[in-house]
């Protein structure tokens, strides 16, 4: 837990990721979003770990999960700076698709990004989502409103990839 109060305090850490984590401003408001995130029954929740020392760098998962529409929504935070650029949100993206389509039986998967993230954008292209949508000015970041970008996966073309091999 540590580590969310230092990386949910960082304003760059913090840019792209979900509103509530710009209000989030005590220990205690973060305690009890850890706690309510843990507790969703229809969330998959996962730690990032750096390999070598098995230190926490972010966690990522998918939320909404529907059992009768097949699908749910792919999220991740890397609050660990260093972790930037590494390859390891498109890594972590790969695992979390594959859990997604294997052990959880989904048929799509979806997100939102902020056009500004583009190491975010990076990363789900690599991992194989196509760009669905656009959401204009759906988002605020100091000050200025920006759109934010629907991108999805779904099993077949996932599969068509040769994604799940990897």
């Amino acid at each position: 837990m540590v580590h969310f109060y230092t990386w949910l305090r960082d304003p760059e850490v913090i840019a792209y990721s979900l509103s509530a984590f710009q209000s989030m401003k005590t220990m205690q408001q973060i305690d009890q979003w850890f706690a309510a995130t843990l507790a969703q029954a229809n969330t998959l929740n996962v730690g990032i770990y750096w390999a070598e020392t098995n230190a926490l760098i972010g966690y990522a998962g998918l939320s909404s999960i529907s059992v009768p529409n097949q699908s749910g929504e792919y999220f991740i935070f890397i609050g660990e700076k260093a972790a930037w650029g590494k390859g390891v949100g498109t890594a972590v993206t790969k695992q979390i698709v594959h859990l997604g389509f294997t052990s959880h039986q989904l048929n799509r998967i979806m997100l939102t990004v902020s056009e500004l993230n583009t190491g975010g954008l990076k990363a789900y292209t690599k991992a194989g989502f196509t760009l669905e949508g656009r959401l204009r000015q759906a988002a605020c970041w100091q000050g200025i409103f920006h759109d934010k970008l629907v991108m999805s996966i779904l099993k077949a073309e996932w599969l068509a990839q040769g994604l799940g091999l990897e």
